[in-house]
């Protein structure tokens, strides 16, 4: 008996040719996976660097008068807005700044004959409050301005006037700013402290804010506008007039200047320890990635909308902000300011404004090395004003009147109204994407098919993310990699975009008569997995249970490509470059596949009509997006990864929740408002659409994955009239492909003999 079976197998070897027809030799060495990966870098970061000189496509600057200037930005002011996630702000101004106090101490916590400091709360947005404190002028200082001084996330309101230690006394900026006539408002910002998962808190708001189309980012920003509103509203009589001007350092140096380039209150704007070239995004902490920022928008762009109103820019140290890999948390850091960066940048700036009546040019101070806060920057601020301001030198704190507010017990309210808040926001986004399929047409498969081609498109390119490179040619390459006596193995390769190709796996049933053409099955990998662990008859993974081996011996044809969410932060930090351009890593993966199945209709024993898709857990999730957007894949198999998808990114209440493990990479921009999974599966019907579930698989809960498949469900039987095209498969298992009723459906959807029991 094994003498037979090894002579079978020499022969399946000798018969077998070395490569497919129609390809040459494949002779690359090494691991294929980790240059794909570097390919995909280089192309990624090539992309970044052309974005500059793309962005003067999306402007249309028109520099006749102010108000010209304003109309003709006010389309990218909008598109600022809403990738900055700022889509929540009030109609009206809050109503009035309540100084905090409590039945054991006044509202002073300091206080001397020029300043009174108190702790102040404002209604900012929803149930979302602001809080901080408040300098006001008092005796002989005459209130002339009013400013918001916004801290970096590193610095309390406190340590920032000099309440409690951590800022040095010459950059106490606001102290400064009170005792020369300016009443200042100092708001609190989610800080860098850990949560128990060892996640920054910033990182933990932006990671639920993000799938809900929010960011930390506009939740902070919608703080700073109400204030300025209330300043604005503030006045004894409407003659009264006194300026406004916003400041901030670091994180709130970044505020300011977005805040003052979408609603123009501030007669003068500040910015210090944060300006210059922002293609290196990608490496700063995540809870500053901005999805789509640098497709029109870089620090010169955005600074360019203050104009003609004037802008300071402070080069200075930046805060000390690192967060290794390794952990749950995503690396990232802030490197050193470069004086010469910055007004290289401020220079563009002016550029993208010269002639507009009334600009003035960007003024720069400093090298990048000296605190911030400086006596030049203070006073071009002041001087910018117009306010007859003169800088005080006098930093001095006021003698204590009462206890300085804990800034601990503060964050923990910030944190906790922002989870309420995310909290809500979800409960709200079935009804929001609801509405957003309200041009769906599901009276017929036909007017169907007809109207889910808008929502296929916006999906790849507004939420997926599509670059306009065209494929390249596809230059196949092959070698056989082993011999079996149902099938062969061959490793292909396919070129995609430059630097960018594709590979994987196809197992070739033996006996295919000529002419004859058999149906495909792409069987897809995990999360750090490899084509190997799907098709190599040598490698049994448990999770995948061989299936593209199982399928081949059922007289399929499969290929198992290799996708490129392998090597930990390797890939995760593609997804980093890639959303500032507004793509992601399915930008790239889509057109593999793309490509993968274009080569695959070539082959002369496929039916390019019969080509299905079929993944595991991260194959799962990639079912869900690649057979969305190509249709070419006549249907799809989610398994292990199907279930309520928004909820399980955005919630802080479950232990499923994505916000508390280390896939940093995995929260897709706004999906709460477009595609949950059942709207996915949208995109996939009228094909036959199929769901795998083992009960005691830990991406999600029964109940969830269920919830989720009834609106799929429902549009396929009640809806269509097509119930024979969906199915679910619960079984009694774990994480894995169980390849039972999932085979059948393959088989019957595929027109495909089921073999002989």
């Amino acid at each position: 008996m094994v003498t037979t079976f090894l002579a079978l197998a020499v022969l399946s070897l000798a018969e077998a040719p070395e490569r497919l027809p129609g390809t040459q030799p494949l002779t690359q060495a090494g691991d294929l996976a980790s240059a794909m990966v570097d390919g995909i870098d280089r192309f990624l970061l090539r992309k970044i660097d052309e974005s500059a000189s793309k962005r003067p496509g999306f402007w249309n600057r028109r520099l006749t008068s102010a108000l010209d200037w304003d109309r003709s930005i006010e389309g990218n002011r909008q598109r600022l807005c809403q990738i900055l996630g700022l889509r929540d702000r009030p109609a009206k101004p809050p109503a009035a700044m309540e100084i905090l106090s409590d039945t054991r101490h006044g509202p002073t916590i300091a206080e001397d004959d020029t300043v009174r400091m108190v702790a102040v709360r404002w209604d900012a947005f929803r149930d979302v409050h602001g809080e901080g404190l408040m300098l006001i002028p008092k005796g002989k200082n005459i209130h002339l301005a009013d400013v918001v001084a916004i801290p970096d996330s590193t610095q309390s309101p406190e340590a920032l006037c000099g309440l409690v230690p951590g800022v040095a006394e010459e950059s106490r900026f606001p102290l400064r700013l009170a005792r020369s006539g300016c009443r200042v408002l100092v708001p609190a910002l989610v800080d860098r402290g850990l949560t128990p998962d060892g996640i920054p808190d910033r990182e933990h708001i932006y990671r639920s804010a993000f799938e809900l189309g929010r960011h930390v980012i506009g939740h902070e920003m919608n703080k700073v506008l109400a204030a300025l509103r209330w300043f604005e509203s503030d006045r004894e009589s409407p003659q009264e007039s006194r300026p406004i001007g916003l400041i901030g350092y670091g994180d709130g140096g970044m505020l300011a200047l977005y805040a003052s380039a979408v609603q123009p209150t501030a007669t003068a704007t500040c910015v210090s320890g944060y300006f210059g070239d922002r293609s290196r995004i990608w490496t700063e902490p995540v809870d500053r990635n901005v999805f789509g920022l640098l497709e029109r928008f870089g620090d010169a762009e955005v600074a360019a909308m203050i104009a003609p109103r004037p802008l300071i820019l402070e080069a200075s140290q930046v805060p000390n902000v690192a967060v290794p890999p390794g952990g749950k948390a995503a690396p990232g850091s802030l490197a050193p300011q470069d004086g010469e960066t910055v007004r290289a940048e401020a220079r563009r700036a002016d550029a993208l404004v010269q002639g507009l009546p009334g600009a003035v040019p960007i003024e720069v101070v400093g090298d990048g090395h000296r605190s911030f806060g400086s006596s030049e920057s203070l006073a071009l601020f002041l001087n910018a004003l117009r306010a007859r301001l003169v800088l005080e030198k006098a930093a001095s704190l006021p003698p204590a009147i009462g206890p300085v507010p804990d800034p601990a017990a503060r964050a923990a309210r910030g944190i906790r109204e922002l989870e309420r808040l995310d909290e809500d926001l979800l409960g709200e986004s079935a009804g929001v994407r609801e509405a957003f399929f309200k041009g769906l047409d599901t009276s017929s498969p036909d007017a169907y098919r007809k109207t889910i081609g808008p929502y296929r498109k916006t999906f790849e390119e507004a939420v997926i993310g599509k670059f306009d490179d065209p494929l390249v040619a596809p230059n196949p390459k092959s070698r056989k990699v082993f011999a079996e006596p149902k099938f062969t193995g061959y490793e292909v390769t396919l070129d995609v975009f430059p630097d960018v190709f594709a590979f994987g796996i196809l197992l070739v049933p033996k006996g295919i008569k000529p002419g004859e053409r058999r149906p495909v099955v792409v069987c897809q990998h995990g999360l750090e997995g490899r084509p190997s662990d799907v098709a190599d008859p040598r490698v049994n993974n448990p999770a995948y249970n061989q299936f593209a081996v199982r399928l081949a011996e059922r007289g399929f044809i499969t290929f198992s490509p290799q996708n490129p969410y392998i090597f930990h932060d390797r890939f995760r930090t593609l997804q980093r470059k890639a959303n500032p351009l507004g793509k992601s890593l399915f930008s790239i993966i889509i057109p593999q596949h793309r490509q993968i199945v274009a080569w695959l209709k070539t082959l002369e024993m496929v039916d390019p009509a019969r080509i299905g898709f079929y993944g595991l857990s991260y194959g799962g999730k990639s079912a869900m997006r690649i057979p969305a957007a190509i249709t070419d894949y006549c249907l799809s198999i989610c398994s292990a990864d199907f279930n309520e998808w928004v909820w399980k990114n955005a919630t802080t209440r479950s232990r499923y929740s994505y916000v508390w493990t280390a896939e940093y990479e995995i929260f897709e921009f706004d999906l709460g408002s477009t595609f949950n999974y059942a709207e996915m599966a949208a995109l996939i019907a009228p094909r036959p659409f199929m769901v795998e579930r083992g009960h005691f698989d830990g991406v999600a809960p029964d109940e969830a994955v269920a919830y989720e498949y009834a609106k799929v469900r429902r549009l396929y039987a009640a809806k269509l009239g097509i119930p024979e095209k969906t199915e679910i498969e619960f079984f009694v298992g774990p994480h894995t492909i169980h390849g039972v009723g999932t085979f059948r459906f393959l088989h019957r959807h595929l027109n495909w003999p089921e073999p002989t029991p």
